[in-house]
């Protein structure tokens, strides 16, 4: 199959020019770039007549084995590629996520399973796999370093460098996902070194995570082969990580925005060997704003060139991850193009995935979703391990005075370590007042009974509680309240749901959200996973949460030990900074 896209302007990647030129496809590659007609559609045997047939507003023409569109002055971008996103995160599974961002203009991402794999191990893995092949989107992988992050964390799986070597041999599989274990690196801790060099004899990429590592340790990091971070929250930062030899992943997501703190990357001393990612990003935001398309509207705005914009959203991306034959509009290139109106609204109105339209202004096709084989869907359907808990497991039993308190920063998923005088009272120091409130996290994986208690200031609720089995990354139950009672029953809500996000007020759910697959993704369309999402982010809102905080997602990072300052494990609290755990109490 022969197809023409006519009358178009084309974003050259490689010049960073918009030029007016025709773009001829055959099967899934672009075959000419240029001025070509519907003569060049045609063998010397055809007789060139066309069947008459139109779709799209009279915008198609075709015969048996061509199509012609007339894109009349629209542009024809490179297909849009995240370079780093935990599907796990917006809540949805493959078919639904290809539903949500093929519409704009997403034809390919690379995702991290780390969350299901924390959860079910290998077997998350291969869930993730099988339920997004054969997509009308490209989804690939890289094979998850830190299962567990770290030494501090309990979860539902081990996955140490000879259980990773079988995933090298999937052609999907990138690389060797984010190593957030860096001072695995630094001390040189065997396993996680065995990771690293696997994945380079595999000929794989190394991705990094290593937020405000700096100087000699940072030397350390790279030199030990992590060629990427996507944690950088200051241009300081990024730029020393760039001169280092670093690609920049600039990441704007639901907790974590910093392209706003990164946008003098886009200057052309730096824009070479930059990408934009979203990591983590919930349904709604997806469905509402949109997914790479929102973060190059937001770069234009910070005055980026959008060109330059598509460029670390598409070619630079693909070379980063080896994807030869993507990320440009060329000859030779596989035909993944998203299609816009113009540069500034950067709104989409049609995608081709391997030279095959998937999205048009009529809407997205149709298409059959994958699944899983029935006992591995079960398999990462029962995941919980924990008994009922009681009111009394959330007290905390210290005298007055100084204590340690986990300090939230808007738009950031690094916290702070704050001290703050807590006069202990019948709910165990939670003052509403100063914005005090009380934190848990609840092993639920292998029945272990841990429990980590303490405070966090930042979240705002007045009243009630809120409750997860979204915790980065190993996943247990996570309750923040303002009432031991109202904990007790959000975290019994989330046992009895199988998984997913609640909000109490007065022993009553206000607001619930079940994910019943590992505890981290729906079973509902997208549209229905939105719409449970937005309203138990509304419930946490009218509870008293301020607007500039994410209350879920900045409450599913306090418990991920890899990012500074303190943190919440379910053996208490964790001193990022100094990697060791730490006393509530001064």
């Amino acid at each position: 199959m022969k197809v023409l896209l006519k009358n178009a302007f084309v974003v050259n990647v490689f010049t960073d020019e918009l030029v007016k030129q025709n773009v001829l496809i055959e099967d899934d590659r672009i075959i000419g770039v240029g001025d070509y007609t519907e003569d060049d559609l045609r063998s010397p045997k055809e007789a060139g007549e066309t069947d008459g047939t139109s779709a799209g507003g009279g915008e198609k023409t075709a015969t048996a084995d061509t199509q012609v569109y007339d894109l009349k002055g629209r542009i024809i971008c490179p297909g849009l590629i995240d370079g780093h996103i935990h599907i796990e995160s917006t809540m949805m599974i493959p078919d639904e996520l290809a539903r949500t961002v093929l519409p704009h203009g997403t034809t390919a991402i690379v995702a991290d399973p780390h969350e299901i794999a924390n959860v079910c191990g290998a077997d998350g893995i291969r869930y993730m796999l099988k339920v997004s092949e054969n997509l009308p989107m490209d989804f690939f992988f890289t094979a998850s370093s830190c299962v567990p992050s770290t030494s501090f964390d309990e979860t539902g799986a081990e996955m140490h460098a000879e259980d990773l070597r079988e995933f090298y041999n999937e052609p999907r599989i990138l690389g060797l996902a984010e190593m957030m274990n860096y001072p695995g690196v630094l001390f040189k801790d065997p396993d996680v070194l065995n990771k690293i060099k696997d994945a380079k004899a595999a000929g794989k990429v190394v991705d990094g995570h290593a937020p405000l590592l700096s100087g000699k340790d940072l030397d350390a990091y790279v030199a030990a082969g992590v060629e990427s971070d996507h944690e950088c929250s200051n241009l300081k930062e990024a730029v020393e990580k760039l001169s280092k030899g670093q690609y920049i992943m600039i990441r704007e997501g639901t907790a974590a925005r910093n392209l706003e703190s990164l946008i003098g990357l886009f200057d052309p001393k730096y824009n070479r060997r930059c990408l934009l990612v979203t990591d983590d990003c919930h349904p709604t935001d997806l469905l509402h704003k949109g997914h790479i398309d929102n973060i190059i509207r937001r770069a234009a705005e910070c005055g980026a060139n959008p060109i330059v914009a598509i460029r670390m959203a598409s070619l630079q991306a693909a070379e980063y991850f080896r994807l030869y034959g993507y990320g440009a509009v060329a000859p030779g290139y596989i035909a993944n193009l998203t299609i816009v109106d113009d540069l500034k609204s950067f709104h989409v109105t049609d995608v081709f995935v391997h030279g095959k339209a998937v999205v048009r202004k009529s809407g997205l096709v149709d298409f059959e979703y994958p699944k899983a084989d029935k006992e591995l869907e079960e398999r990462v359907r029962d995941t919980f391990r924990v008994e009922p808990l009681k009111e009394e497991d959330f007290r905390i039993h210290e005298s007055n005075g100084p204590c340690r308190v986990i300090g939230v920063i808007p738009g950031q998923i690094i916290t702070e370590e704050r001290i703050e005088d807590i006069h202990f009272d019948i709910n165990s120091g939670i003052d509403v007042k100063r914005d005090l409130l009380k934190i848990a996290v609840i092993e639920r994986h292998h029945g272990t009974g841990h429990i980590g208690l303490g405070f966090i200031k930042g979240i705002g609720i007045r009243e009630g509680a809120m409750a997860s089995s979204v915790s980065h990354d190993s996943h247990n139950i996570i309750v923040i309240g303002a009432s031991d009672a109202d904990m007790a029953v959000a975290a019994n809500r989330i046992i009895a749901m199988g998984g997913g996000n609640v909000v109490v007020k007065n022993g009553e759910d206000i607001a619930r959200m079940a994910l019943p697959i590992a505890g981290l993704m729906s079973d509902f369309p997208a549209e229905e996973t939105a719409a449970f999402n937005a309203n138990v982010r509304q419930a946490v809102y009218e509870l008293g949460a301020p607007a500039d905080v994410e209350p879920f997602m900045n409450m599913a990072f306090v418990s991920l030990p890899v990012i500074p300052a303190l943190k919440m494990s379910t053996q208490g609290l964790i001193d990022v900074t100094g990697f060791r755990r730490v006393s509530l109490k001064l």
